[in-house]
């Protein structure tokens, strides 16, 4: 009887089986959305997607056609005891039930992979060189500080999508890492030791004509170029008293950061015009530019007590209009627009279940 009164109101709103599927699919992406956006979020996002669904997983950049990401992961059911890169066809791909392909080594730990022009080669840093085991995660401080290591033994490499490591962009001593790709796929940005302190630096996509960006004491990293490739965003820490400047020295020779106290910068993509653009307090990071180039997407913890949640907030570039675009209660971060501007990739430990597991939304994009 239910399935004959759906067929004659179906019948009566004259709807052509194309309509008839569109409100389906839409009460279906309504019911998903519901259940993953908070009410709030709704003024930003649609039609939201649940790519991973379980273990650690972070970090996904788009193809430079938007059909797929790379990304990492630690999930432990894909074989992994430490962070390997995987890709997927967001829109097709279904990681609940298939693990997604594997196109790191499987040796050492890697991190912050990105496809290269073209979308059959990404770019990536591991350990693997040094050793083929996960290098060990740094022991509970006394002292209750948290801190990220800093892996001496970490270069980046280029590889194909069936995981042949095609070459080595940097052989310097210490950490070399945290490598992203100008949408122009003419430049790359990472983060290096090889001045003594963690700097940024650029270079040609096949390794040559490497400059330093920043040179100011503190960690730089996590870097991103505009979407016309002019500018350069980043996180940065700036110790100034003396106490804090040795803090940060003692910890930089165990191989360390303490990512507490980070603020955002952008300058143009040679180095010149840094400016600071937040001076929010705790720690801001994860900064991607916003399709239009004017505003940045970043995550943070600055409205916290206790340092806990993130949540994903967008700022214009002078500073002004701070707006809060996620309101989940535990963590929300890595927050990164696709190139045509319609879609938001992000990092959630919401829908988890109650574990600590971290997986990747995709949402459509529907704020200004």
């Amino acid at each position: 009887m239910k399935n004959i009164l759906y067929s004659a109101l179906l019948l009566a709103f004259a709807c052509s089986p194309k309509t008839e599927q569109a409100s389906l699919e839409q009460e279906a992406h309504s019911a998903s959305d519901s259940l993953l956006l908070h009410p709030e979020e709704m003024k930003y996002l649609k039609n939201i997607k649940q790519i991973t669904f379980g273990g650690n997983n972070a970090e996904a950049y788009w193809s430079f056609d938007d059909s797929m990401l790379v990304f990492q992961s630690d999930y432990a059911a894909w074989g992994n005891e430490c962070d390997q890169m995987f890709y997927v066809n967001w829109k097709t791909d279904n990681l609940q039930e298939n693990a997604p392909k594997r196109i790191s080594t499987g040796l050492g730990r890697t991190t912050c992979s990105y496809f290269l022009p073209g979308d059959k080669t990404f770019v990536y840093a591991s350990t693997h060189l040094k050793d083929a085991a996960c290098p060990p995660v740094p022991a509970r401080r006394e002292d209750g500080k948290y801190v990220w290591p800093i892996y001496d033994s970490f270069d980046i490499f280029t590889a194909d999508l069936e995981g042949n490591i095609i070459s080595q962009l940097t052989n310097e001593p210490g950490y070399d890492a945290e490598a992203t790709v100008s949408p122009k796929g003419d430049k790359i940005v990472f983060t290096s030791m090889r001045s003594g302190d963690l700097e940024l630096y650029t270079m040609n996509i096949d390794g040559t004509d490497v400059k330093q960006i920043t040179s100011d004491l503190g960690y730089d990293g996590g870097a991103f170029f505009s979407p016309d490739g002019s500018k350069l965003v980043w996180r940065a820490s700036r110790p100034q008293t003396e106490e804090e400047i040795k803090e940060y020295k003692d910890l930089l020779k165990e191989g360390l950061v303490k990512p507490t106290d980070m603020e955002l910068y952008v300058a143009n993509a040679d180095g010149t015009d840094i400016r600071k653009i937040t001076s929010l307090g705790k720690a801001n990071w994860a900064p991607f530019f916003h399709p239009s180039g004017n505003k940045l997407i970043f995550a943070s913890n600055h409205q916290t007590e206790r340092g806990f949640p993130f949540n994903l907030f967008m700022i214009n570039l002078d500073g002004t209009g701070l707006t809060k675009i996620t309101h989940d209660g535990t963590f929300d971060a890595f927050p990164v627009f696709s190139n045509d501007g319609k879609y938001l990739v992000f990092s959630s430990n919401r829908n988890n279940g109650g574990t600590r597991d971290t997986n990747l939304f995709v949402a459509e994009w529907i704020g200004d």
